[in-house]
């Protein structure tokens, strides 16, 4: 079971409901802001589709931990729906519900609020590494690997100077987001949504939440929400919205149905709507290079240089270690951690391990500085979210 930051009241059924609501809304955005793409642009993307529509993609591992800020041709693409074409001179972004002050605001105007702020922050689908379910039992959605992950330094302004300048009133709990692709659901159409509680927006440690507009230095690409995206820290990729255009305060979660029914940890259908929604990523890692240790037709090495990642759980907790072993897990060789640490980030890992004659794997596990550790196996769920067992890649010997 995963830990959340906060855990915030259950949704009811009705809420859960609601998102029809926003469904039948959704008709009523700008029109002259939204155009849907005739095709997605392909850009310099170097990445393995995992579904053309909506458009899926993550890259090869060994290219992913080549550098610690992830080049965006190397970082991964998660859609649930079109890709919007966003005129961005018509672009409006509002604020409304339970503040003294709504607002509509042009990119300009949003940028005007307050300096603006580069952070370095992990983004991470909740279904990375969904491939590895089918060890237990299979499960649907779109069959990540390792590299539905990526890390970038992002440019923007901080929510709660939004909040300041909107005056949220004092029942507010919660921050809704929406954006402008369409996403269909059954026989629903309804743009992705999220929520966050009201103390995760506003706190400014361990890192702030943004409202961002580059990505890299760059500003953000149509395939990361151009002209303007939220960015939680700590956070699973779901919570971060791409192509924001509306923000509501609340006293409730999002009934958005990307928040009340999906993304939760349950076995069975049925608990959907009472589960509570994931918001923190969990401690990981995983192995990169080599994706295939020995191999070829020759003999295998008795040692071999392993490189991957680590993510330590949420923006609070801290890498202590990150471990590999050759058999099995009876033995574990410490690996060197690079790069800073910084909250909400990865760290990769690099180092040298033997390979016993009988090594049929090698397997990796992080462990953070309380003592939290990866176990072997991750706990199934139905909709395949936050698997965080041991790694393992395999070693091919000659035939």
């Amino acid at each position: 079971m995963s830990r959340n930051l906060i855990s915030p009241p259950f949704v009811s059924r009705r809420q859960a409901l609601a998102f029809l609501g926003t469904a039948a809304a959704y008709s009523s955005l700008t029109a002259s802001s939204l155009l849907l793409a005739d095709e997605i642009p392909s850009g310099q993307r170097q990445l393995v589709v995992r579904s053309d529509s909506p458009f899926n993609a993550e890259p090869v591992l060994s290219k992913l931990v080549k550098e610690w800020i992830t080049p965006e041709q190397y970082f991964y693409v998660r859609n649930h729906g079109t890709l919007p074409k966003v005129d961005a001179a018509a672009f409006r972004l509002s604020v409304t519900g339970l503040v003294d002050r709504p607002v509509s605001l042009s990119l300009a105007e949003l940028q005007a609020i307050g300096d603006s702020l580069t952070i370095p922050a992990t983004l991470t689908c909740a279904g990375n590494r969904r491939q590895e379910f089918a060890k237990t039992k299979a499960v649907g959605g779109v069959q990540w690997d390792a590299g539905a992950i990526g890390n970038a330094r992002w440019t923007g302004l901080r929510l709660s100077s939004l909040l300041a300048k909107c005056g949220v009133k004092a029942e507010a709990k919660h921050i809704w987001f929406e954006g402008l692709d369409a996403c269909k659901h059954d026989t629903i159409t309804t743009p992705f949504g999220a929520s966050i509680p009201l103390e995760r927006a506003l706190a400014e440690k361990p890192v702030p939440a943004l409202l961002a507009w580059k990505m890299n230095g760059e500003d953000l690409s149509p395939d990361h929400g151009f002209p303007l995206r939220g960015l939680v820290p700590g956070f699973i990729g779901a919570r971060s919205v791409k192509w924001l255009a509306k923000i509501v305060v609340s006293d409730r979660p999002s009934p958005n149905y990307f928040q009340a029914v999906a993304y939760k940890l349950i076995e069975k259908e049925s608990e959907a709507v009472t589960a509570a929604p994931i918001y923190e990523f969990l401690i990981n890692s995983a192995i990169c290079d080599p994706i295939l240790a020995g191999g070829g037709g020759g003999s295998v090495p008795k040692t071999i240089a392993v490189s991957g990642y680590a993510l330590p759980q949420g923006a609070a907790s801290k890498l202590g270690k990150v471990e590999v072993s050759a058999d099995g897990g009876k033995n574990w060789k410490l690996m060197k951690l690079l790069d800073d640490d910084h909250p909400g980030c990865w760290r990769r890992f690099a180092g040298e391990i033997s390979l016993p004659d009988i090594s049929k794997s090698i397997v990796v596990r992080a462990t953070d500085f309380q003592g939290a550790t990866q176990l072997k196996d991750a706990k199934w769920n139905m909709k395949g979210y936050q698997y965080n067992g041991w790694h393992e890649v395999p070693v091919a010997r000659p035939m």
